[in-house]
């Protein structure tokens, strides 16, 4: 039997830093939010695991036993082995959680095979901050090091999304680095759309710096008269929410050619 998911793409609604901490990590308070596409995973019966990468992108995983993927396989409990392809659709180092999502349908799949341990939850922690609300892939608010979750029902489910990445690769390392660690102050109160209407990305300003031409992005987003848009995660991508499918269609066609495009909705 094989099982098949999807590894859905994550933007962060608002993203806001509070603080460094001690161990070199930061506070944060964010928004997750969950498209309806991203990677694909399948997963089949065999006598060891090993994971296959194709895709767009896959050709930037050139090392599979360091792979997030391999690493959950490792971490969960399945038997038999599990011979796993990934097709990679979503760019790496791009502020999506493009190897956090991976790992999250990884997690879902053992779910579906055979239950997730106790402990499922401290495991997807120390795979990647993000790997917690991967594996839920619901609206939800992420605390402390995003690991810290709160569900929040979303008034935004099934809303026409457009992503945009300048095909740059950006590590989330050197962006945090750059945050100049002024506490702009806690998420705001209210519904998902509230959040983000009112919410912020304090690592825009830093990763602009870093990459210039995520602004050349946003100004082409919020040409087309967005309900918002705004960097994900550490970027360098972007995304832009539209009331109707047709004004985000119509955005689409208005990006630049070599720019990477995902249009979807929000789950």
């Amino acid at each position: 039997m094989a099982l098949t998911e999807i590894a859905y793409a994550k933007i962060n609604l608002a993203l806001h830093v509070r603080r460094r901490r001690e161990d070199g990590y930061h506070e944060l308070e964010t928004v997750f939010a969950f498209l309806d596409d991203g990677d694909r995973l399948t997963a089949s019966p065999a006598s060891r695991d090993v994971l296959h990468i194709s895709g767009e992108f896959g050709g930037v995983l050139d090392d599979p036993f360091g792979n997030i993927v391999a690493q959950a396989l490792t971490r969960l409990p399945h038997v038999p082995g599990w011979s796993v392809r990934l097709d990679k659709r979503l760019p790496v180092a791009a502020g999506l959680g493009g190897g956090s999502a991976d790992a999250g349908a990884v997690f879902r799949m053992v779910e579906r095979w055979s239950g997730l341990p106790a402990d499922w939850h401290e495991i997807a922690a120390a795979l990647g901050a993000d790997v917690p609300a991967c594996v839920e892939s619901r609206t939800c608010i992420g605390r402390g090091t995003g690991t810290e979750l709160e569900p929040l029902p979303s008034d935004l489910a099934g809303t026409p999304v457009l992503l945009v990445n300048p095909r740059v690769p950006l590590a989330t390392g050197p962006v945090f680095k750059a945050w100049d660690g002024l506490d702009r102050g806690a998420l705001p109160q209210g519904d998902a759309r509230a959040i983000a209407l009112a919410g912020r990305n304090d690592l825009e300003e830093p990763a602009i710096r870093l990459c210039p031409v995520i602004a050349d992005v946003l100004t082409s987003l919020r040409a087309t008269n967005p309900v918002l848009a705004r960097m994900s995660g550490s970027g360098a991508t972007c995304f832009a929410l539209y009331d109707t499918l047709e004004d985000r269609d119509k955005a689409l066609k208005e990006m630049k050619s070599d720019w990477w495009t995902m249009a979807a909705r929000l789950r």
